[in-house]
């Protein structure tokens, strides 16, 4: 039978959000309020079956709101000081910068920003930055998880690691298989850059363990050595397919820890999409699953920025992922694999990590849920079945791998989560975190999109102007940079105080109605070593 609504949305008892802002929303039904009229339905991953809900339609949105009803004296105001909102903005930051040798960077990569702002409690998404150790290279990626943080959790921990081992030579995987053998201490191959609240699940870590042990012996298996020459972009999708197909026999084998059984189904039953950069010197691949995005900062010779795009979304904008989908399946399944730009109706990305509803027979999934714990037979979110599920999979984890010769006008990399990309254009994104990293701003005349602004109005903008050219320098993380616009720009394209303050205030229970969880990982490049490069050739 189709999915309760209450399994989709954040349920809100007795109308919250008209208590809370009374004058905002006209309720109908006091046991569920609705996302404004512009929330587009791509911020919630999965959609409620219409049959479950009827949603309350709020008389005005959020901005009409705020603006318009200040006289009201319903709704209690919440006002941040600034150095709350800086508080809030900065408590998951992290930077890290390449160690330099004998006073020169060697690295291609300067260093990098990173940083998240949640929106579901807890956050869903996640982030991930390692050096590679027995390799070249840096990986980078953001994960946004689904129907919880679980998926996310454990790709961020262990997807670097079958990685780092696809991309390990034949010789140094049979020194590791041979050290494990031997009880002798394992070549690291990973040093990890993570922020204190990115943490490792330790129940999870022998499980994990033995899989990646697995799979690095197939590869033994596989290669006898007589190449050396590793394809990196084959490598990233091996790397990912691998781990997903694990996830899914992890779920199906079950373990006999109680804990660790229903921590590896919630893992397969919840979803998350990743994005993935790998850097090695001047090579750039570009590893995407899902609706997540890698955007390129190049600075042209005016000094001016431009976006070049390294990933593609996959979801029903992407005419080539639904031709995709359609040749994958029976040509009756062609009105009902892809439903209101929804896989089966339901799923917002066409790719992702988990998520075996969409992926398993329904014996398998039935089986499965009828021998598994009684929290997840008590689920009816896992014993919902989509809509039109005939043919599965419906869905892969198999990423599209971009490549991109570096060259010195390549500034930064900004990997970041569709939370980020649904509040800004990609063109804006580039320019703002490459003035923020040269301290150059290309002023542009200001645009009032169609207002009437008075005289007295525009040299208030002309003055917010010059005070946020002096305040440019109060983040020093060009992700939290990055964030304080996101949140608080206003329809002019500034920061503004009251709203960025207002949107931080929203309660828990009503912050996804107004935007997803945002992560943001910004990779600076060195421009002097990218040339060195092409000099040597």
């Amino acid at each position: 039978m189709p999915a309760p609504a209450q399994l989709f949305f954040p349920l809100l008892r007795n109308c919250e959000l008209s208590r809370i802002y009374g004058t905002a929303c006209y309720c109908h039904h006091k046991h569920l309020c609705c996302p404004p009229p512009y929330l587009p339905q791509s911020r919630l991953r999965y959609s409620p079956h219409p049959a479950y809900a009827t949603f309350c339609r709020p008389k005005e949105s959020w901005w009409q709101y705020t603006q318009g009803r200040r006289y009201a004296s319903t709704p209690q105001k919440f006002y941040l000081t600034p150095p709350q909102v800086n508080s809030i903005l900065k408590a998951n930051e992290y930077s890290f910068k390449v160690p330099e040798f004998d006073g020169k960077n060697v690295s291609s990569v300067l260093g990098f920003d990173s940083n998240q702002l949640p929106a579901n409690a807890p956050i869903e998404d996640r982030r991930s930055a390692a050096t590679c150790l027995q390799t070249r290279g840096m990986l980078l990626g953001v994960f946004d998880g689904h129907a919880g943080c679980a998926c996310s959790q454990a790709v961020s921990e262990r997807l670097f690691y079958y990685i780092a081992v696809s991309l390990l030579p034949h010789e140094t995987l049979l020194e590791i298989e041979n050290a494990v053998e031997s009880g002798r201490a394992l070549l690291p191959i990973l040093q990890w850059h993570k922020h204190p609240n990115d943490y490792f699940s330790k129940e999870a870590s022998k499980l994990y363990f033995n899989s990646l042990r697995t799979y690095w012996q197939e590869l033994i298996d596989l290669n006898t050595g007589e190449s050396t020459d590793i394809d990196v972009k084959e490598a990233l999708i091996n790397a990912f397919k691998r781990l997903d197909n694990d996830i899914s026999l992890e779920a199906q084998v079950g373990d006999p820890n109680s804990f660790l059984n229903y921590l590896v189904l919630r893992v397969a039953f919840s979803g998350a999409t990743a994005c993935v950069a790998h850097v090695d010197g001047v090579d750039l691949h570009v590893a995407n699953t899902g609706d997540s995005r890698a955007m390129l900062g190049v600075q042209e010779e005016d000094g001016s920025w431009s976006a070049v795009t390294l990933s593609n979304d996959h979801n029903a904008q992407n005419e080539r992922e639904l031709e995709r989908l359609k040749l994958e399946h029976p040509k009756n399944e062609a009105k009902s694999v892809v439903k209101q730009d929804r896989l089966l109706g339901l799923l917002m990305p066409f790719r992702a990590f988990g998520d075996v509803k969409f992926k398993w027979s329904i014996d398998l999934q039935k089986r499965v849920i009828e021998s598994g714990p009684d929290q997840l037979n008590d689920n009816e979110y896992t014993k919902f079945i989509p809509p039109n599920y005939y043919t599965p999979p419906y869905l892969t984890a198999e990423p599209e791998v971009t490549y991109h010769r570096l060259r010195p006008q390549d500034k930064f990399l900004v990997l970041a989560t569709d939370g980020l990309w649904e509040t800004m254009h990609r063109q804006d994104v580039v320019r703002i975190v490459g003035e923020y990293l040269t301290g150059m701003h290309h002023q542009q005349p200001i645009a009032v999109g169609g207002y009437k602004v008075t005289l007295g109005q525009m040299h208030g903008l002309l003055t917010e102007r010059r005070a946020k050219m002096s305040s440019v320098f109060e983040d020093q993380n060009a992700a939290t940079h990055l964030i304080r616009h996101a949140v608080g720009n206003n329809e002019f394209g500034t920061v503004d105080h009251e709203r960025l303050s207002k949107m931080l205030s929203l309660p828990e229970e009503l912050a996804r109605m107004y935007r997803d969880d945002i992560t943001i990982i910004v990779v600076q490049f060195n421009s002097h070593v990218v040339g060195a490069y092409q000099n040597q050739e």
